[in-house]
């Protein structure tokens, strides 16, 4: 099951052409010193927004904080896996956290 969802991420990061995946055994994307995206031991993948986006979208996903390795991810959305049939409308949730991050201070 982790090997699919690594397919998957690796298929989503892949049409986001602004940063590339990174990380070996955790599945990541990271820009301006900040991780935006993660998949998780358990094949779950969070995308980091600002808090009243967060809120916004764990509402209209029907979704929830996203955890890994039983910590709380701030900011970051659980993508369910009903979304990830349409990979292309998740890349355009996966470039929103990209610009989010990039409107940070730099790290």
């Amino acid at each position: 099951m982790w090997e699919e969802k690594l397919k998957i991420y690796d298929q989503l990061v892949a049409k986001c052409h602004r940063f590339k995946r990174k990380g070996k055994t955790v599945p990541y994307t990271s820009a301006n010193g900040y991780m935006f995206s993660l998949l998780n031991k358990n094949g779950e993948i969070g995308i980091r927004f600002s808090k009243e986006v967060q809120e916004k979208y764990i509402k209209e996903f029907n979704s929830s904080i996203y955890r890994s390795h039983n910590a709380v991810m701030k900011g970051y959305v659980l993508i369910p896996d009903d979304m990830l049939h349409d990979l292309d409308n998740v890349a355009n949730y996966l470039n929103e956290g990209y610009d989010y991050v990039m409107d940070l201070e730099p790290k």
